[in-house]
């Protein structure tokens, strides 16, 4: 499968689905895990798939908002028993693409060019956790459980420490990836793998979906871009003329015009124009700065 879904052999592809299913509604695109028979572990197919639906709805113009979710009582088990056992026979060549496959998907999700959340449930071990680093928003419930399990095995967690390090931070990364303990939700708040916790995962998702349907689609595509370039932390230079060069072309886009001239004319601007009701005033904000 190709990795933009544009023509319409693509999109009958999609049709084939064994291991996820997808929907979009009002904006609103769901892709949803769908093994719970195995607790959602993923395998080669699923990994295939996943990126199929990502690529697709990344394209989709109808797509504002992308929610991650899964089927069953378990958001993910991680890898599947029976994938491992085909990579336990694969010699170097056959791992290194397998991996390669995995990290796409991460890579994927990570820069999804519109907002992702994950609802996460259950069980979230191994690869699941570089799912939930790699969305933009995470909520669980109360109940779900957390496990980097990679040493267990004399493994690592190598293809989603990228994710998960960031979010973490590499001081609990150490802990977490060295005992594979398992951590609960309240653990997982704290150390910034999920943002809030609720054991109605859908009416805690609402109103962060609201808020993000009546923001610019180009400006939260731009913030995503924004803050990869910022992940190192390092201030000089070329941060300042890049952070400076962003907000003027934003400024001076089509896009970022209509949002400046909708404020100073107080009406909604295009992109809220279908979500709004004939009462919706555009709230204050400030200046860009």
């Amino acid at each position: 499968m190709t990795d933009t879904l544009n023509s319409t052999s693509d999109i009958k592809d999609l049709s084939n689905l064994q291991h996820v299913t997808y929907a979009l509604n009002n904006g609103v695109a769901e892709l949803i895990l769908d093994r719970a028979e195995v607790h959602n572990a993923f395998d080669e197919v699923m990994i295939s798939e996943m990126i199929s639906v990502l690529s697709y709805f990344a394209e989709h113009k109808q797509c504002q908002v992308l929610v991650l979710k899964a089927n069953g009582k378990n958001f993910s088990a991680g890898a599947d028993l029976n994938w491992m056992r085909k990579q336990a026979k694969m010699d170097f060549e056959q791992n290194l693409n397998d991996a390669k496959a995995l990290a796409k998907l991460m890579q994927d999700l990570d820069t999804f060019p519109k907002p992702t959340i994950a609802l996460v449930q259950g069980a979230a071990f191994g690869g699941a956790l570089g799912l939930i680093c790699a969305s933009d928003i995470a909520i669980a419930t109360t109940r779900a459980s957390f496990c980097l399990s990679e040493v267990k095995l004399g493994l690592i967690p190598a293809v989603i420490s990228p994710y998960v390090t960031r979010a973490m931070g590499n001081r609990a990364s150490r802990r977490y990836m060295l005992t594979a303990e398992r951590f609960n939700a309240d653990t997982a708040l704290k150390l910034n793998v999920i943002h809030e916790i609720s054991d109605d995962l859908d009416a805690a998702a609402k109103p962060m979906i609201d808020a993000l349907l009546a923001n610019s689609p180009q400006g939260m595509a731009w913030v995503k871009t924004l803050l990869s370039h910022l992940e190192d932390g390092v201030i000089d230079q070329n941060t300042i003329d890049y952070t400076s060069e962003r907000i003027a072309r934003i400024r001076v886009s089509t896009e970022g015009q209509e949002g400046l001239n909708a404020f100073f004319e107080k009406r909604l601007p295009n992109w809220q124009q279908a979500l709004s009701t004939p009462t919706q005033k555009p709230s204050d904000t400030q200046g860009a700065l």
